[in-house]
């Protein structure tokens, strides 16, 4: 045993290391972390999202039964590099997917099925709200399903106590306090950077809105309390220590930090929470925050204006697909190979085949691909239908269809972008990016600096993804410096992991400027698709 695996062990013996889980899309994530942010341990389960009725949704039983499987599989990782039981920990912290509609009554029980970001179903809602507010709701914001329960009269809405988001549920049944990171809280309703808090004055015209009903409950009553990063947000209870660990192993008592979203934890895992920084988190949504020096002109309705974690104000250009279209080719290629009977596992599906975009033409050849698994709230869409059209004279290459797949994941975003740059000239130095879109090479970086036209830059722990940010706000709340700002404590720990940008190439950037002109004509293909496959 070296001297750093021994440093390693005796940490986790003495329960010196910090916890973060994440509830991904597609995976739940676990990162066991030392105190100066380097990665010990890993755990992971896989889940899908269900459209039920018209809803996308997971069943909460999912979550529980994943929570203690990603536990675990932490668990197992610690015993199999360590060789040690992983006792407990330092402090924990939970993320999840921002957005969507958790609603519980007096009891804590679920009134309807959890509804995740992915739904666009509140349009009447955001239609009112953004006017009323002076602020553009997004449809997937907690704000704009509540409000669209009440304007449906939904049966649940009078028996309304607390309403929150999945990563908010979770911390809640862990430690029975209504808690929200700043971050987090920026995706439910909108937030006054000066307080870090819920917007007053916007809560107020909120309660006025609603009154008329006689709910009985004014917007605070139902929702959590926010917090900046490093604040403490309650302890583990005993109840909450069998939900994470069925086994009885883990005690109470372990010190949470504030839930964040999983933009949060892309900034903080990105070291992008300084103004004119910036960051693209890619899988399977994809969405690129920067932080702002100032306030936009005006409200754009494609533009969330969200925080980081600790509290200062972000762009965010989101859009709900990303790779779930170019997952459900490579599985098609994958059943081509079985059929050939080759043996070819996932990882040397993604690991041949994505790189061949760089030998596609810079535009694509001429193919067009629309992703739109789901809605696509910049681009006016509540539902999506993924499609894939060439003209007889376009080039239809393997390498071209693998480029038209990154490209069309990157347009939605670019039209948010364009706002962002063209129409209120935020300046971007630098962005850093981190999923699953950037895995495997410098493909992923190469594709997003053609689609932005800015250097891409990847730092060396992006790859352990939300859940290792989320970790490191689990360590920052103990820093022995109560006084360090968030960006001063990423600095001591991610500024030198950051690798060297790639440069945007010249002619990939024409090449995605004529793909995004196709692509932007598509959508009216789309849209008939929508309406004539129902």
């Amino acid at each position: 045993m070296n001297q750093n695996q021994g440093n390693a062990v005796e940490l986790i013996r003495s329960g010196g290391a910090s916890l973060g889980i994440e509830f991904g899309s597609t995976r739940i994530k676990a990162a066991l972390i030392a105190p100066d942010a380097t990665p010990l341990a890993s755990g992971s389960y896989t889940w899908e999202n269900q459209l039920k009725d018209g809803i996308w949704t997971y069943d909460m039983e999912d979550v529980w039964k994943g929570l203690a499987s990603c536990y675990g599989s932490l668990v197992e990782d610690v015993r199999a590099k360590y060789g040690v039981q992983l006792g407990t920990v330092a402090s924990v912290g939970f993320s999840a997917m921002m957005h969507g509609y958790v609603a519980l009554d007096r009891e804590g029980k679920l009134l309807v099925p959890f509804r995740t970001w992915r739904n666009n179903i509140t349009g009447k809602a955001c239609a009112e709200l953004s006017p009323r507010l002076d602020f553009a709701v997004p449809q997937r914001w907690t704000i704009a399903h509540l409000y669209q329960s009440i304007l449906d009269g939904q049966a649940h809405v009078p028996h309304l106590a607390h309403v929150t988001t999945l990563a908010g549920y979770v911390h809640w049944k862990l430690t029975g306090e209504r808690k929200l990171g700043v971050g987090e809280a920026s995706g439910i309703f909108p937030i006054d950077p000066r307080t870090c808090d819920w917007d007053a004055a916007r809560m107020a015209k909120f309660d006025a809105l609603i009154a008329p009903r006689k709910l009985g409950y004014k917007l605070r009553d139902v929702l959590g309390d926010v917090l900046p990063a490093g604040s403490p947000a309650g302890r583990l209870t005993a109840e909450g220590a069998k939900l994470l660990d069925p086994s009885g192993k883990l005690p109470a008592g372990i010190p949470l930090c504030p839930p964040e979203g999983d933009a949060g934890t892309g900034m903080v895992a990105t070291n992008a929470v300084r103004p004119r920084s910036g960051n693209v988190s890619a899988g399977t949504s994809v969405f690129a925050m920067i932080v702002l020096e100032k306030s936009l002109s005006r409200v754009h309705e494609e533009i969330d204006i969200v925080a980081t974690p600790d509290g200062s104000p972000v762009a965010m250009a989101h859009s709900n697909n990303g790779s779930s279209d170019l997952d459900a080719w490579i599985a098609l290629f994958g059943q081509v190979a079985d059929a050939l009977g080759a043996q070819a596992t996932s990882d040397d599906l993604y690991g041949r085949l994505l790189p061949l975009a760089l030998q596609g033409d810079p535009d694509a050849g001429g193919l067009l691909s629309i992703n739109y698994v789901s809605g696509e709230h910049i681009t006016g869409f509540t539902e999506g239908r993924p499609l894939f059209a060439r003209n007889q004279d376009g080039k239809f290459t393997l390498a071209n269809f693998v480029r038209a797949m990154y490209y069309a994941s990157l347009c939605a975003m670019r039209t948010g972008m364009n706002i962002l740059t063209e129409e209120e000239g935020v300046i971007i130095e630098e962005i850093r990016g981190h999923g699953g879109f950037f895995k495997g090479g410098d493909t992923g970086q190469r594709m997003m600096a053609a689609a932005l036209n800015v250097p891409v830059s990847i730092p060396a722990t992006a790859g352990e993804g939300g859940a290792w940010g989320m970790a490191v706000l689990a360590a920052y709340m103990l820093r022995a410096d109560a006084k360090q700002s968030l960006p001063d404590y990423l600095d001591e720990r991610i500024a030198k992991s950051i690798g060297k940008p790639v440069q945007p190439d010249p002619r990939d950037v024409k090449g995605f400027a004529q793909f995004f002109s196709r692509h932007r004509k598509g959508l009216a293909i789309e849209r008939e698709a929508v309406k004539a496959l129902t």
